[in-house]
């Protein structure tokens, strides 16, 4: 197990190593495996790489994030601008429904709503506002359709995660009550822990997901 000194150490190279990110802008506190980060951002899109290139090392237990996004100058935009921007996006992403996602914007904070099939739909309409200049946040409220999930859901579920990672799935415990499941037990890593959330919600009928796993001792 790494102690908090090597950890604080991986994180702070992981930051610098990605080139999407002025690592010199983020302050990296650990204690107990969990990352602590704080500063300024110049976008919502850095912030988002941060999280995600934490999430990558080995170790973290989990993330707290304290940083905050002052857009520079030549980066803000009018709430309308950003509005129209977003529409136009969608109009070219192939995997957003544009007639079913409704977007607000407030002050540079994106708000998603409206109803979709399948998870990939909502997480790619997330995806596709993040970077867009003047964007401060995003809020998904994106519900997904309800369906009727197939009897043997839960089978399906667990042959994924083994088809993802043999060794992970002996350790993750799989509960399915109508189209919510929930996932327990321990992974040993954050992207581990993505990874199975991420198969679970392939599955048919799946409405929501609750990750419960644990990652470490």
């Amino acid at each position: 197990m790494k102690s908090d000194a090597q950890l604080k150490a991986d994180v702070s190279r992981e930051l610098e190593w990605d080139t999407s990110i002025n690592s010199a802008n983020v302050g990296v506190a650990v204690n107990n495996g969990i990352v602590t980060l704080s500063g300024h951002l110049d976008t919502y899109a850095e912030k988002y790489a941060i999280e995600r290139a934490v999430q990558r090392v080995e170790g973290v237990k989990a993330v707290a994030v304290e940083l905050d996004v002052k857009l520079a100058p030549d980066h803000k935009r009018s709430d309308s601008e950003i509005a129209q921007a977003i529409e136009t996006a969608f109009k070219w992403h192939v995997f957003v429904p544009a007639d079913r996602v409704h977007v607000k914007v407030e002050k540079g904070w994106v708000t998603l709503s409206g109803e979709v099939e399948w998870e990939y739909q909502r997480s790619a309409s997330e995806k596709t506002v993040r970077p867009l200049t003047g964007v401060l946040g995003v809020t998904n409220q994106i519900t997904l359709k309800a369906q009727i999930p197939p009897t043997d859901i839960k089978n399906r579920i667990t042959e994924a995660l083994k088809r993802h990672a043999e060794r992970e799935a002996r350790n993750v415990e799989v509960t399915v009550n109508g189209s919510v499941v929930t996932l327990r037990g321990k992974v040993d890593s954050w992207t581990e822990r993505m990874a199975a959330q991420g198969a679970t919600w392939s599955a048919p009928g799946i409405t929501k997901v609750v990750n419960e796993l644990r990652v470490g001792v």
